[in-house]
């Protein structure tokens, strides 16, 4: 795992072997738990760019072995399995926990855990050489696993969905897109500069209005109702109201100039 900062209040999360297309064993993945702990208390980062080395974002599970996760003992047991696939699913809740938007930017396979990871993030781009598909039904297992069953039908529906998870089919860049799985699709040079260039976007607003942002929309894909939604968006706004980045976007619009936030 490679922890960069990529430009002022962007840090870039890279997945970084290469070699196994990411795969996802126990060290990437406590690698990946501590970056994000460690991010979530920053405030000098604004917006987390998540990326994969090599040809491809994350092609799942590391089916030549997982290795010890926290908790388990490597006996093969039901317990020890449990701890892996807790150790596993559990980062899909701290990349939604996380106060700063991720962006994730995907090229090549984006399989079972990847997949995974690249609907856990708030934004997703791909390049044109992009595969996206849920395994885990094709090494026989239930196709709903670390949180993909909750996720993609939030994301594309869930009549697709359900087509997606009982085929375990690859969806291509093009389809993704056409679907709503991605933002955009660029090509492969494009593919970093252009999540920097949507992090930088995210950046030049208030710190408090985009993590609410965040933190509502999240919200709202569980509250159960229109008026419970607007309660929370209510309360939400009014805390931001009173903050002193408001009142500088408030003055910089009116003297026409660039805000100068302070997360305050």
């Amino acid at each position: 795992m490679q922890v960069l900062d990529a430009a002022p209040g962007i840090t870039e999360l890279v997945l970084n072997k290469p070699e196994r297309f990411n795969a996802l064993e126990a060290r990437l993945v406590s690698d990946l738990h501590e970056a994000l702990a460690a991010i979530a208390t920053d405030r000098s980062c604004r917006v987390v760019i998540l990326r994969g080395a090599g040809r491809h974002f994350c092609a799942g599970a590391d089916l030549g072995g997982h290795g010890p996760a926290p908790g388990g003992d490597g006996s093969g047991s039901p317990q020890d399995w449990m701890a892996t696939q807790e150790h596993i699913a559990s980062l899909v809740t701290a990349m939604r926990k996380l106060p700063q938007p991720i962006v994730a930017a995907v090229q090549g396979a984006a399989a079972g855990g990847g997949l995974a990871l690249a609907l856990a993030s708030d934004i997703r781009l791909c390049d044109r050489s992009a595969r996206f598909n849920a395994a885990f039904v094709r090494v026989g297992l239930s196709g709903c696993d670390i949180g993909v069953s909750w996720l993609l039908p939030r994301i594309v529906g869930a009549s697709r969905s359900f087509e997606l998870l009982l085929t375990g089919r690859f969806v291509a860049a093009a389809e993704a897109r056409d679907i709503g799985l991605v933002s955009s699709v660029v090509e492969p040079d494009a593919l970093r500069p252009s999540a920097l260039d949507v992090a930088g976007q995210i950046c030049a607003n208030s710190p408090y209005g985009v993590r609410m942002t965040k933190q509502v929309m999240w919200a709202q894909l569980e509250i159960s109702s229109l008026e419970a939604g607007i309660a929370l968006e209510n309360r939400t706004q009014v805390t931001a109201a009173l903050t002193a980045d408001h009142a500088e976007a408030v003055q910089a619009f009116l003297g026409k100039r660039e805000p100068r936030f302070t997360g305050r």
